[in-house]
């Protein structure tokens, strides 16, 4: 969240400056006070004394300017109370700050009398230019010696310049320093910064630090544009170097001008960021310092935005004017961030005063608001913080505002409510629904789109089977129908998707079909015409998946439609789609149920089983699955058809040779609906021994299809000439319940055959005994039986009792 700012006590003017006059008396009469510095003290008092009777329009700006002189005040008692005596260098600079800061009182006291402002105005001058050392000899050698300093660092080596480096903080430890030998100092030093190597650059930055520090003056002299120009450059060396550049940057951001141009030097706000979010803790505290310190202009705080530092933006979001507001918000919403940075962004705290700004704003705040808030929604997590937010009252208010200047946000707001519906978190909104239902045929068609999408998205989560209910029973269906021959397509797949997932809960038990002949015709036509696209086909033939098997009225439509072998076409040149795939094989269980022969043989006469065995080897697992259900469904019917094409065809096949393996009568795929002659056997193994387990029910049901009571024996054989035994048994130890039953049931039938209980006995046992210690009571019967082919009367006994 946003920070807070921190509470310090408040003394009032009166307090405040008897604490004044007390600091000044102690300084005065210490014994170890220089004369010169008691005598300006003794001075400052009257000055103090006549702001007891003044009146001030700033009160605010005297206050904070009489904390900076006690500061300063509080160092220089410091000074001269320090073991052995006041060091005198350090004692001057602290006096002609003094003088700097009373300055600054003088400037805030806008009614000071004529004759007490010439007073405080020598006095201000006569501290700044206070010289402790009084010996002329001694300042004509310092004078020297700064001429001599300077024609060293303009014309010597790297060595010479670091040995007068050292000179030049000898000469400020002892204050000897007066701004005119300064600012020749100051202009050789950078006059060699960027001719010189890393190491070198660093010790002049040191430098440079020790001067800004020694007076107001020498920073002033430091922050030329040109000069700010070669530290920021520093900024993105070694580490030494950085670090001294940016420290230099804060000693001398309490300047305005320095403040001003920083940010306008191309990079440094980005190198700063940099800085800020690096490993180098000394100047990532001064990085940070430094953003703080130049987040009071709107455009660096903009710039360091799009370097990745958000904090000043959400300060701005929370305690910023209304301007100030919108101008972040419209930011945001034009801003190319990635998804970490939009879930920074939240979690910084932009979503509730965005949310704020959209709620009771104008029309631009409302459009800057929401632009950003959309911007910021495509991250999951801001999703959750907006639906908490309370977002979704003023989104429908907008949605619903019939204001003309309102409609014009519909659109962006109702591609919002798309976004919003992408978490399940919306189903807790219980009135989303019917409300985006209700919106439908008021909107323009961009609208309606997001709409739509929002239905979809709501409709689509795992636990929204409330509200397809809800939908339903207030007539979506009747309503979406013009949109299924819409002349927009996007919209028109929009419908469709939705209507898919309206028919998931489809059954038999409904009171009403759930779509009417003219839906249906509307499907039909989806999925036949060329001219439909991939993603209109997809959805209408979900839709047809999705209604009851059962409804033989709607089985003879869709075959008088002519509709099996455009599937069987559509799965010939779309594989590679994965969801049309699954949706295919979903829609053939159809027209492959055992109780309608007629049905299934139309439906194998137009290549529906090598589409079926096509998708056991393309498709994924999902398809493999209803894939294997239909071709089980099939299989089913293939003995007694097998039958009846024997006698029929007895004197066209007089060789056993040309009989089926597993059915022992005349098998073709066509005629038969044979798995053996199709070659499934092998690839539904092969998807047992795969990692993916969704399929293995249909899988084993198909398989179990060659062991039924008449053919067991043979269809035993080639499950394992097909290795199917242990691809059986492994999912005796790796399946779901329904699997591992399924399973079991097929290796009791395999245990019957004794040469099978010597090949695979011992392997299986280990399973089944671990299973019936620790798997379901539902299975124990099956296994006690397979214990018994096994001759494990003892386990039998201990697992299932006697009668087992």
């Amino acid at each position: 969240m946003h920070p807070k700012a921190s509470l310090t006590p408040v003394r009032s003017l009166p307090t405040h400056l008897a604490d004044l006059s007390a600091l000044i008396n102690s300084t005065i009469f210490l014994p170890t006070t220089p004369p010169l510095l008691a005598s300006l003290l003794e001075q400052l008092n009257p000055v103090v004394d006549s702001l007891y009777q003044t009146r001030f329009s700033d009160y605010g700006a005297v206050v904070s300017t009489l904390k900076l002189l006690e500061e300063e005040l509080i160092h220089a008692n410091s000074l001269v109370r320090a073991p052995g005596g006041p060091h005198t260098g350090l004692l001057q600079l602290s006096v002609r700050e003094i003088g700097h800061r009373l300055g600054l009182v003088l400037d805030a006291w806008v009614d000071v009398p004529v004759e007490v402002k010439e007073g405080v105005e020598m006095l201000k001058d006569e501290m700044e230019g206070v010289r402790f050392e009084s010996n002329a000899k001694k300042n004509a050698e310092v004078v020297a010696d700064v001429e001599d300093l300077v024609v060293r660092v303009k014309t010597g080596d790297e060595e010479v310049i670091g040995n007068a480096g050292v000179e030049i903080g000898r000469l400020i430890e002892e204050g000897v320093l007066v701004p005119e030998e300064c600012a020749g100092l100051i202009s050789a030093l950078f006059s060699r910064i960027c001719l010189v190597k890393s190491d070198c650059r660093v010790k002049i930055l040191s430098v440079l630090r020790r001067l800004a520090g020694y007076s107001n003056d020498n920073k002033e002299k430091i922050s030329s544009l040109k000069s700010l120009s070669c530290i920021v450059r520093s900024l993105s060396r070694d580490e030494e170097e950085r670090r001294e550049a940016v420290g230099l940057l804060v000693d001398i951001s309490d300047l305005s001008v320095v403040r001003q141009r920083i940010g306008r030097i191309t990079g440094c706000i980005v190198m700063l960021v940099a800085l800020q979010n690096g490993d180098d803790s000394i100047a990532k505290n001064d990085a940070e310092k430094l953003l703080g310190i130049l987040s009071y202009s709107t455009q660096n705080v903009l710039l360091m935005a799009e370097a990745g530092y958000f904090l000043p933006m959400v300060h701005h979001l929370y305690e910023g004017s209304d301007m100030n507001k919108i101008l972040m918000a419209s930011a945001i919403s034009k801003m190319l961030l990635t998804e970490q940075s939009k879930t920074i962004l939240g979690e910084l705290g932009s979503i509730d005063p965005l949310v704020k700004i959209f709620t009771g704003g104008n029309l631009e705040a409302k459009s800057s608001a929401l632009g950003a808030i959309h911007n910021l929604s495509s991250s999951p997590k801001n999703i959750k913080l907006l639906l908490d937010s309370g977002i979704i009252t003023p989104l429908f208010q907008l949605l619903f505002s019939v204001t003309s200047v309102l409609m014009t946000l519909r659109d962006p707001a109702s591609s919002l409510l798309a976004t919003l519906a992408k978490s399940e978190g919306i189903l807790l909104h219980k009135s989303v629904p019917l409300k985006t239902l209700s919106l439908l045929n008021l909107s323009s068609a961009s609208t309606k789109l997001n709409l739509l999408n929002a239905l979809t998205r709501i409709t689509s989560h795992q636990n929204s089977k409330r509200a397809r209910t809800k939908l339903i029973e207030n007539g979506v269906r009747h309503l979406l129908l013009p949109f299924l021959t819409s002349q927009n397509k996007e919209i028109r797949v929009a419908a469709l998707n939705l209507l898919f997932n309206l028919s998931k809960d489809c059954t038999e038990e409904l009171n009403e079909p759930f779509l009417g002949e003219t839906h249906i015709d509307i499907l039909v036509k989806v999925v036949t015409l060329q001219l439909a696209a991939e993603s209109e086909k997809t959805a209408a033939i979900g839709i047809l998946g999705n209604l009851p098997v059962n409804d033989e009225n709607l089985t003879e439509i869709l075959m008088k439609a002519n509709l099996v072998p455009v599937l069987v076409y559509l799965l010939g040149i779309r594989i590679s789609n994965k969801l049309l795939v699954e949706r295919i094989a979903g829609l053939l269980i159809r027209f492959t149920i055992p109780s309608n022969k007629k049905v299934q043989n139309a439906a194998v006469a137009n290549g529906v089983i090598s589409s079926l065995v096509k998708i056991l080897s393309e498709g994924s697992i999902v398809a493999k699955a209803k894939a294997a259900f239909s071709l089980s469904q099939l299989s089913q019917n293939t003995p007694a058809l097998s039958k009846t094409k024997s006698s029929r065809s007895f004197h066209l096949y007089p060789s056993s040779e040309t009989r089926c393996e597993v059915h022992g009568g005349y098998c073709t795929v066509k005629s038969t609906f044979c798995l053996v002659k199709a070659g499934v056997v092998s690839p539904l193994v092969k998807i047992l021994e795969g990692n993916e387990r969704e399929a293995d029910e249909n899988i084993l049901e198909a398989l179990a299809t060659l062991m039924q009571d008449e053919i067991w024996e043979r269809g035993v054989m080639a499950i394992e000439k097909a290795s199917g035994i242990e691809a059986i048994t492994r999912i005796v130890e790796v399946g779901t319940l329904k699997a591992q039953e399924k399973a079991i049931w097929i290796l009791e039938r395999v245990f019957r055959i004794e040469r099978n209980r010597e090949k695979y006995g011992k392997v299986v046992q280990v399973f089944l005994i671990d299973l019936a210690q620790k798997g379901d009571q539902i299975l124990r019967p099956m296994i006690g039986k397979i214990f018994s082919h096994l001759q494990l009367l003892q386990l039998q006994s201990s697992y299932f009792g006697d009668d087992s």
